[in-house]
């Protein structure tokens, strides 16, 4: 039982699925009742239409109408929006009709339940200040065509977030998060001042991309559907929990969580240097960089790493091992594999003591997920649940150098710069020698004073519709070659 017919004024239509697809298809009403379960009345002529399974939001049947819900793009590069297909139920059809929406909803949301019960936290002042607006006209409808309890509050304030998250309530099945990744972060440091705490953490967060940056939403979705406000809706209803390491940042006896990246430098003063140019989106960040390196500040600094491992191809090797299923997370790895050329700057790393990086630098990044912004995939080789930070420092090198390096910086290719040193490291601590300068962790600015990191493993919940990141790291050379 996988088909109905819909038909109005002489022209009929087929609904049908499978395993993979839904099928909206003009047809004929002879002989319908032998190989279908209904015949419903629709108003208008259609073509031929497929629809990926999972894109299928509601079908339902009420006072003898058949309405199913779906995401669909009008062409293969363009974002989702929501269609609908809708008909009369012949009287004689209605039951087989009702029983046919049902097995559609079951194979299209194997077997969960289509209705949530949704904490949404609207940020609508961040990126280009369209949270509010594309929640209402995009997010809300699918969610309510899904038939999900929604609890939404618009936050009104820095620090509104973390208020909400330290005393929200456990029922929900997960948090939607309608902003950029400062409104991640401040639910999460929120969440880990919770009164249960830990079961806080195990409520998977669902960021919806209206942001600057939205690293954390292209890292979950990739680069098509990352910044598609209707893909991060059906991710809220079809995604799974996903299991992410988070950070503990701390300066003397103040801590956080961080998400997403540290860093000081360069790439520190671009993030903040650009806070005006928010309505730009993240074309902010590559006009930033361009200016920074005009000036190509140095970055003084005192670095040491707890390292694992810093051989650019292996940790390749491991990323595509893990993503098939192959290979013991990079953590696992013995340490006979650190020789003494993969070193960076002392012995000790094989034991993995403190290490210190000596050379002068321009930027340190530090972080967790591939994309920081679509327009950079700084840590191409990251792992959600490794049990480690990945680290980038830029040496000081030419302006021509720099510039050149924006080419195929989307696509991770500035990994393989030999200026680009790359670590992955347990834990890691800093002090900044420069009297001024520009400390950020998750895009928001800190203190510019000494600071340790060190991994709190797996203890973040985000939902995906992977069981890792989204995006692929492909490119094997600086040159673009595979």
């Amino acid at each position: 039982m996988n088909q109905v017919l819909i038909n109005s004024r002489g022209v009929s239509t087929s609904l049908r699925f499978n395993d993979a697809s839904f099928f909206i298809e003009p047809t004929t009403l002879d002989g319908h009742k032998s190989s279908c379960c209904a015949g419903i009345y629709t108003s208008r002529r259609v073509k031929r239409t497929e629809v990926p399974l999972r894109n299928v939001i509601s079908a339902q049947i009420a006072s003898g109408a058949l309405e199913v819900q779906y995401l669909v793009r009008k062409s293969k590069k363009s974002r989702l929006n929501l269609a609908m297909t809708s008909g009369t139920v012949q009287n004689e059809d209605s039951t087989r009709a009702k029983k046919w929406c049902e097995a559609l909803l079951l194979a299209a949301y194997q077997g969960a339940n289509p209705s949530k019960n949704l904490k949404v936290l609207v940020n609508p002042h961040g990126g280009k200040g369209k949270g509010r607006a594309s929640y209402v006209t995009k997010v809300e409808p699918i969610l309510l065509a899904a038939g999900c309890t929604l609890d939404v509050t618009y936050t009104t304030h820095g620090g509104h977030a973390i208020e909400i998250a330290r005393e929200m309530k456990l029922g929900y099945d997960a948090l939607v998060l309608v902003s950029g990744d400062g409104l991640i972060h401040e639910v999460l440091n929120g969440i880990d001042q919770h009164e249960h705490r830990d079961q806080a953490f195990c409520i998977p967060i669902a960021p919806i991309p209206t942001g600057s940056g939205n690293g954390m939403s292209l890292n979950l979705l990739g680069l098509q559907d990352g910044l598609d406000v209707c893909a991060a809706a059906l991710n809220v209803l079809k995604g799974q929990p996903l299991k992410t390491d988070l950070f503990s940042f701390a300066q003397g006896d103040r801590r956080r969580i961080s998400f997403m990246s540290q860093t000081i430098g360069i790439t520190a003063d671009i993030d903040i240097e650009t806070e005006h140019l928010r309505w730009m989106g993240d074309t902010r960040f590559i006009i930033g960089y361009i200016s920074a390196v005009i000036a190509r500040k140095s970055c003084p600094i005192e670095l040491s790493m707890k390292v694992v491992d810093q051989d650019k191809s292996r940790m390749v090797d491991v990323l595509h091992a893990r993503r098939a299923g192959e290979s013991p997370t990079p953590s696992s790895l013995p340490s006979s594999l650190l020789s003494a050329d993969n070193k960076p700057d002392s012995a000790s790393s094989v034991h993995r003591e403190w290490t210190q990086f000596k050379r002068p630098i321009l930027w340190m990044y530090a972080g967790k997920g591939p994309f920081v912004s679509r327009a950079l995939m700084q840590f191409p080789v990251s792992i959600a649940d490794d049990g480690l930070i990945d680290i980038a420092i830029q040496e000081i090198t030419s302006r021509r150098d720099l510039l050149r390096a924006m080419d195929g910086a989307e696509e991770g290719r500035t990994y393989w710069k030999n200026t680009n040193q790359y670590f992955k490291v347990s834990a890691y601590r800093a002090r900044p020698l420069a009297p001024k300068g520009t400390l950020v962790v998750d895009g928001e600015q800190v203190p510019f004073e000494e600071f340790e990191v060190d991994v709190l493993n797996r203890l973040g919940t985000f939902l995906s519709p992977f069981p890792h990141y989204a995006p692929e790291f492909l490119v094997r050379d600086i040159q673009g070659n595979t």
